[in-house]
C-alpha cells in the first residue's frame, strides 16, 4: 500500500466535500436541522456530505468497511476501515460559527494508517500517512516545546449529554485554568486536536468522544511528536472515548491532575 499516494487521493476528495459544505454555509436554513438526540444536532449537510465521502472513498479501497457518524453507511472491513465524521463541529456551523471541519481516518488491521482533517474556515488542511510527517497545507507541523502548564494553552470540550460527569469535569477544568494560560473550547474535537499537533495548543482533554470525533486527529498529533493516552495514562482511548493529547512534555503533569478526578 502506498500510503502517501492514497492519503493525496483522500486529500482531494475531502477538499471536493468542503466545497460542498463551504457553499451550502452560505444558504443554511436553521429551520432545517434535526435532533438525533439532547442537543445533538444534524443537518441535510452532514448527511450529503458523508455520503460524498462514502461514494468517492468506496473507489480506493472497494473492500474497506465504514464507521461513520451519519450512519448512511455500516460495514465492516476485514484490513481496511475508514472513519469519518462529515461535519465536525455542527452546532458551530448551524450558528455561523466558523469553527468546524471534516475528519476522515483510515485504519489498517486497527491501526491508523492515513489522517486527515480540514478546517474549512481558514482553509487548512492537515494530514499525515503512515511513515510519513505531520503536514498542514504542504508545510510540516511539530507540537509546541512548552514545558509546562503555567506556560501552555489548553483546549478541552464540554459535555452536551450525559452529564453524570460533569461535577468532577468543573473540578479539573477550574484546576487547569487556574495552572495555564488558559483553557480554550471551540467547539469540535478534531480540530482542536491538530491544533495540538502544530503546537497552537499545548494539550487538549476531552471525556465522551466518539470514534469519528478523534480517530484522524490523533493520529496526527502522535505523527507530530505529540501524545495521546486515556484518562488513566494508557492507550485505551479508543474504546474509553476519553483522549489526553499532549506535546508530550505535559503528559505526567496533567494525567496526575486528571487522575484526581477520574
Amino acid at each position: 500500500m502506498n500510503y502517501e499516494l492514497l492519503c493525496t487521493k483522500v486529500i482531494s476528495i475531502v477538499r471536493l466535500t468542503g466545497n460542498f459544505i463551504r457553499k451550502e454555509a452560505l444558504q443554511f436554513d436553521v429551520q432545517k436541522i434535526e435532533y438525533k438526540g439532547l442537543n445533538d444536532m444534524v443537518s441535510y449537510v452532514d448527511k450529503t456530505a458523508e455520503q460524498k465521502l462514502v461514494q468517492n472513498l468506496e473507489k480506493l479501497i472497494p473492500d474497506a468497511g465504514f464507521i461513520t457518524e451519519e450512519k448512511t453507511i455500516n460495514r465492516t472491513g476485514k484490513t481496511y476501515t475508514w472513519i469519518i465524521d462529515p461535519l465536525d463541529g455542527t452546532t458551530n456551523f448551524i450558528h455561523g460559527i466558523p469553527a468546524y471541519g471534516i475528519s476522515v481516518a483510515l485504519y489498517e488491521d486497527g491501526l491508523p494508517v492515513i489522517g486527515v482533517v480540514y478546517e474549512l474556515n481558514r482553509g487548512e488542511m492537515f494530514y499525515s500517512y503512515k511513515g510519513g510527517p505531520a503536514l498542514m497545507n504542504k508545510k510540516e507541523i511539530k507540537v509546541s516545546t512548552n514545558p509546562d502548564l503555567k506556560s501552555s494553552l489548553l483546549a478541552t470540550g464540554f459535555p452536551y449529554y450525559q452529564f453524570d460527569k460533569q461535577p468532577q469535569y468543573l473540578k479539573l477544568l477550574t484546576e487547569m485554568m487556574q495552572k495555564s494560560h488558559g483553557v480554550r473550547r471551540i467547539g469540535a474535537a478534531a480540530i482542536d486536536l491538530v491544533y495540538t499537533a502544530c503546537g497552537r495548543f499545548d494539550a487538549f482533554f476531552e471525556y465522551n468522544l466518539q470514534q469519528w470525533d478523534f480517530a484522524a486527529g490523533c493520529f496526527i498529533v502522535q505523527q507530530a511528536g505529540g501524545e495521546v493516552y486515556d484518562f488513566s495514562g494508557g492507550n485505551d482511548y479508543f474504546e474509553k472515548r476519553e483522549i489526553l493529547a499532549t506535546n508530550g512534555k505535559l503528559s505526567a503533569e496533567m494525567l496526575t491532575a486528571i487522575k484526581q478526578y477520574f
